[in-house]
């Protein structure tokens, strides 16, 4: 008897203990991503990647639901679509498509997450304060008005000669044209700004008349692609500074600006907190403290410039 009841009382341990590796079921959690550049741009790729190294691999604790659309108006619509579904977290990056999810009712239980926006989500009411942001969002922010102006700056030291600069921006970018307005002023350099449109975006008869001596100086948000701009730039013989290394690695003569990666990888940081059960109310709006200068020095032989020595120990990356 006792042997059948040691045999017994084994096989039930035994089987508790199968049901105790296998653990309880895995949570999957929802995530709803909204991008104004395909998923396979370096920056989405390095988000995904930090996701996988807290642990969160898709198709076994995870589903991701990816919209993309360069069209501001049809991106609004798909993510006020979006905010009704549910989701975990929302990541979003165009303003177009958080205002959409600020004004969608649906969204305003759901936690956002903004990652590398280029506007001041406190002066669109977004958020109450950078410290305790309040309500459902959060995210990582750069301030573009005060880094195009630096843009001009070291553009101007890089090519001393330049007779005008010319801005491209779009929409969303008014706020950086005034800023470069500003400092071109100060500068005593003519600007004149190009409002981009229609996409897909005309280089070459934005650039029509431009002419030797000419420069040109990019907002953060006009381009779907960087090697269209980029090859224009080099075909009409343009001086030109861009907000992120895609443009300068493109042919642009050079670009400033914090690694965009870097912030993809630190808004992901944001959802593993709140997936955690941070509240997105409770974590403060971070800046990039870590800008890089890249020069292409390839661009510059191309069109005949010497960077001054200056310029160029001052580089983090020179692009031979």
């Amino acid at each position: 008897m006792i042997a059948r009841w040691f045999v017994a009382a084994l096989l039930v341990g035994l089987a508790a203990a199968a049901a105790n590796a296998d653990g309880p079921p895995t949570r999957i959690f929802h995530i709803g991503i909204v991008s104004g550049s395909p998923r396979s741009h370096p920056a989405n790729v390095a988000f995904e990647d930090r996701l996988r190294e807290l642990g969160y691999v898709e198709g076994r604790n995870l589903t991701i639901e990816f919209i993309q659309d360069s069209d501001v108006g049809r991106l609004a619509a798909a993510t006020a679509e979006l905010a009704g579904r549910g989701f975990d977290v929302m990541v979003i990056g165009p303003d177009a498509a958080l205002k959409a999810a600020f004004t969608a009712t649906a969204a305003r239980s759901t936690p956002i997450v903004f990652r590398a926006v280029d506007y001041d989500p406190l002066a669109k009411g977004y958020i109450v304060s950078l410290a305790h942001p309040g309500g459902n969002m959060t995210g990582v922010v750069f301030q573009q008005p005060e880094l195009i102006a630096k843009r001009l700056d070291l553009l101007t030291q890089a090519v001393p000669h330049i007779v005008r600069i010319v801005l491209l921006y779009n929409v969303t970018g008014a706020d950086q044209r005034d800023a470069a307005t500003s400092a071109a002023s100060a500068l005593a350099t003519p600007l004149e700004a190009i409002e981009l449109r229609s996409l897909p975006y005309d280089y070459e008869q934005v650039l029509a008349g431009t002419a030797r001596g000419d420069a040109l100086v990019v907002t953060a948000s006009p381009f779907e692609r960087s090697s269209p701009a980029a090859e224009a730039a080099l075909r009409h013989r343009l001086a030109s500074i861009g907000y992120q290394r895609q443009l300068a690695e493109a042919g642009f003569l050079m670009s400033y600006g914090p690694r965009i990666t870097d912030m993809f990888r630190l808004s992901a940081d944001y959802v593993d907190k709140i997936l955690k059960g941070a509240k997105p109310a409770d974590l403060p709006i971070q800046q990039p403290t870590k800008f890089e200068l890249l020069v292409n020095l390839k661009t510059a032989r191309l069109l005949g410039f010497t960077i001054p020595p200056a310029i160029l120990a001052r580089a983090d990356e020179v692009i031979e």
